[in-house]
């Protein structure tokens, strides 16, 4: 009973066995590989960006945290949701990456920022006062850390009040293939032609090993970050290895299918939950997460039971008034099944 994290999860096996492939033999290194020219047309010709450059790293801190390097100076002002990744769980990578920075923490209901709320926290950072942080970019993520999605519409509207202050735009894309599938949206909708500057394509939250890419679609920074990749020592002696699972995920929208089946999880998960006594759902559920409050007794059961899952916040306890309602973030992945689904409801409800 497994709904800790997508990052719990093992590698789907069309990544294993190009992995397998890529031990084969000899290649360049540092990404001269001939797989790494299949994997940047791959990826062009799937975000509809014959310009776009492509940067494999090891994980989504670092896809993030170069992103924004690679745009926001350092006395500049990240503005990001309040719950969002690079604020509240990146020890501060982003800001170190820059070599300063400040996060500027946006309110919003579901993980989503709102336009209005975007414009006034802009409008708060005075420019030209020595004493102040300037301002620098935006930074949104899709799927949000709350469950929800933006749509291709909300993306622009968000772009289009980074532009009115001539802010670039990142996109955190950890759960992007999520999002896509959620919405039915291309993925040159729900980035650059929305008006995302740079994203953070996620791949090991759904089913990669160990690999995500930083997609640059103004060409004219990528020397900037390729400089700063190396400069940080997230440059792979043996690439070939994070080309063959980027190489591997998008072919024949294999990421597209993962994310599809850990959705669909969600969906049983939510009607399952919903359906316990005292139970409420917190966020709207869109992608692959589902936030739930139950009752503390409900948790204890289930936890004690061996189901694996977070309360959140992260300081919410197991220790209580049992008819406490306590909040738990339920994530499912591209392999997660639907016994362990039947098998969590039965715990919960006392009956395993």
């Amino acid at each position: 009973m497994e709904f800790a994290s997508d990052n719990t999860s093992g590698a789907a096996p069309q990544i294993m066995q190009a992995l397998m492939r890529a031990n084969e033999g000899f290649a360049p290194a540092y990404g001269r590989e001939q797989a790494m020219e299949r994997v940047r047309a791959l990826v062009r010709e799937t975000f509809e960006a014959p310009r776009a450059e492509v940067f494999l790293v090891a994980n989504g801190t670092t896809a993030n945290a170069l992103s924004i390097a690679t745009f926001c100076p350092p006395w500049g002002a990240i503005f990001c949701h309040e719950q969002a990744h690079v604020q509240v769980d990146e020890c501060g990578a982003p800001e170190f990456f820059v070599s300063g920075g400040k996060m500027v923490p946006v309110p919003g209901a579901h993980g989503k920022i709102d336009p209005d709320d975007l414009a006034r926290a802009i409008a708060t950072v005075p420019q030209g006062d020595v004493h102040s942080v300037q301002r620098g970019m935006v930074t949104l993520t899709n799927a949000t850390e709350a469950g929800t999605v933006y749509s291709p519409d909300e993306i622009a509207a968000l772009c289009e009040v980074a532009r009115g202050f001539c802010l670039p735009v990142h996109m955190d894309g950890a759960r992007l293939a999520n999002a896509l599938v959620a919405t039915g949206a291309s993925p040159a909708d729900m980035t650059w032609r929305a008006g995302i500057d740079i994203l953070s394509l996620g791949a090991t939250k759904n089913g990669c090993l160990a690999v995500d890419a930083v997609v640059l679609f103004d060409p004219e920074k990528a020397w900037e970050l390729e400089l700063r990749r190396k400069r940080a020592g997230h440059l792979f002696s043996k690439h070939r290895f994070l080309s063959a699972q980027i190489e591997a995920y998008l072919t024949d929208d294999l990421w597209l299918d993962l994310a599809r089946a850990a959705n669909d999880r969600a969906v049983a998960l939510e009607g399952v939950l919903a359906a316990l006594p005292g139970a409420r759902i917190v966020h709207p559920r869109q992608a692959n997460m589902v936030f739930a409050s139950l009752p503390r007794a409900t948790h204890r059961r289930a936890m004690s039971a061996g189901a694996h899952y977070y309360l959140w916040p992260h300081w919410a306890s197991l220790e209580g008034p049992s008819d406490e309602a306590v909040t738990a973030r339920f994530v499912c992945s591209w392999n997660t099944n639907d016994a362990d689904i039947v098998a969590l409801e039965r715990v919960m409800r006392g009956q395993g």
